[in-house]
């Protein structure tokens, strides 16, 4: 799907001119990267429209269903990398510039599974269809076992893996990506606090990205891709490190910034990427009403009533901006474009559902217990096996 598009007017007969729209599929971007999120939005976009209307004609049009189909397949495809993530290069996501997520970005994966699970919903069956819904049940198991099981650290975890054992050979190998305790960074440490937890920002054979990547563990709730305990932990660690992840503007679209030479290296001394700025741990308004969406479902409204007063005191005097800069977001961005659509759009969103907290369930999907039953995964010490709905519960809820 393109990232956006430029209208243009063209002659068609003599002095008749018509307008039409120019797809970037890259073209444009600052990375020339094709944008791998916008797909999945228009997926669970469409699925929202349906929901919010009750108007299911627009999903139910043949162009719109082949659409989603070629999305589908092209996204379920077999390929060489790391099953059942999607893998992606940096500058595809929100994060549209170098900033070393180029790997299998929790973002993608959040939005990937939600698409997945919205698919099943606004997919016409027939029989054409019922291999790519079988394809996409099985991939959402897949997937939400992964996710759950090597993504998430907390306290007790970061523990286990400060103790890993490397390069061990076996279907019972702990350490299952070779990661080095070594590659822990000092921050994460002090950082991560005793009752609560999150999902990292990727991971890759002998590499964990720490970082805390918002729209990714926010959507992770939202879609029910965390379960409810781990939920209720990244609620937990945003409460508890609020200045790090609110401050003065909600929120960071990452913690913490790079700096220094690892500023320089990944980002190529990029000048918009500066630390505490932009996608460099700045904060992003745009991000209030997917914060506000997980904390109705958590029944932690106070929060997003916390986190919404918070930008109503300034959004409005400040012109609207498109992000805020400084490490408690003190400053207007200092390349913020003002009025930016998406940031007024994520304040009202988030004023209307907190009025009509109700609402929210049409945005949001529960856990899918059924998905378990069919989770192929290495619960047991004697390699793969088909889990129960017992196992699983019992192993990714604890």
């Amino acid at each position: 799907m393109p990232a956006s598009f430029k209208v243009r007017t063209v002659a068609i007969d003599g002095d008749t001119q018509e307008e039409v729209l120019d797809p970037d599929f890259g073209e444009s971007a600052i990375g020339r990267v094709a944008p791998v999120d916008s797909g999945l939005w228009w997926i669970i976009l469409l699925r929202a429209y349906g929901k919010i209307t009750c108007d299911y004609s627009l999903q139910e049009r043949v162009d719109v269903q082949t659409g989603l189909k070629m999305i589908l397949k092209l996204c379920l495809t077999d390929g060489f990398d790391m099953f059942p993530s999607l893998l992606v290069t940096d500058g595809s996501c929100m994060i549209d510039r170098r900033m070393g997520i180029h790997g299998h970005p929790l973002e993608i994966q959040a939005l990937f599974y939600s698409a997945l699970r919205c698919s099943r919903e606004i997919l016409v069956v027939t029989d054409e269809t019922n291999d790519l819904v079988r394809a996409i049940n099985n991939r959402l198991s897949a997937l939400s076992f992964h996710i759950r099981q090597y993504y998430w650290v907390d306290m007790k975890k970061m523990n286990e893996i400060y103790r890993y054992k490397t390069e061990e050979y076996s279907m019972d190998a702990i350490n299952k990506f070779n990661i080095y305790p070594e590659q822990i960074p000092f921050w994460v440490m002090d950082w991560i606090p005793e009752k609560g937890g999150y999902l990292i920002g990727n991971l890759q054979p002998a590499h964990m990205d720490f970082r805390f990547f918002t729209l990714g563990n926010l959507w992770s709730i939202i879609s029910s891709l965390s379960t409810q305990k781990q939920s209720e932990s990244i609620l937990n660690l945003m409460q508890e490190k609020w200045d790090d992840l609110v401050g003065h503007m909600p929120l960071k679209i990452c913690y913490p910034a790079l700096d220094n030479e690892e500023w320089r290296i990944i980002t190529g001394s990029d000048p918009k990427n500066t630390p505490w700025s932009y996608h460099n741990g700045g904060s992003w308004p745009t991000l209030l009403w997917q914060f506000t969406l997980a904390c109705i479902k958590m029944g932690r409204i106070e929060l997003a009533q916390k986190a919404a007063d918070l930008a109503e005191k300034r959004l409005p005097v400040d012109s609207w901006p498109e992000y805020y800069d400084t490490r408690s977001g003190k400053f207007i961005g200092k390349q913020a474009r003002m009025y930016q659509t998406w940031t007024i759009a994520g304040f009202l969103t988030s004023k209307m559902l907190l009025k009509n907290p109700e609402k929210a369930s049409m945005l949001f999907c529960e856990e899918d217990y059924d998905l378990l039953e069919y989770c192929v995964c290495g619960l047991s010490q004697r390699g793969r096996k088909k889990c129960s709905r017992i196992a699983a519960k019992s192993q990714i809820l604890v």
